[in-house]
């Protein structure tokens, strides 16, 4: 029974390292499935889910703030009401998709 660290140490130095490179691919590929691409697509949500704000939604910042959407402006900043009469301007990148999608769900019937 061979285990992979005796197929990679028993190579013949004169192969020039072919089952190190094509190791080396394999760690390479792995890293980026399990790293870099679900955090590049759950980036890809969160500017999906910042863009498609409204005026009126309910959200929560990552500090817990829950509010709704006041107004919108240019600079990347929305007008938050907290409370009725009562606003705070935030950077839209403070919002957290998931706590905001958890508040706006629907709630579930338990039988």
């Amino acid at each position: 029974m061979f285990s992979l660290a005796s197929i990679i140490l028993s190579t013949d130095p004169k192969q020039g390292g072919t089952v190190q490179l094509v190791m080396m691919g394999a760690i390479i590929l792995v890293f980026w499935l399990f790293m870099i691409r679900p955090q590049a697509k759950k980036a890809k949500e969160q500017k999906k889910f910042i863009d498609n704000m409204q005026k009126g939604d309910k959200i929560v910042t990552i500090a817990g703030i829950h509010g709704t959407i006041n107004k919108i402006n240019e600079d990347a900043t929305i007008q938050l009401e907290v409370s009725p009469g009562s606003y705070l301007k935030i950077e839209k990148s403070s919002i957290s998709m998931e706590w905001t999608m958890a508040i706006n769900k629907p709630a579930t019937d338990k039988k």
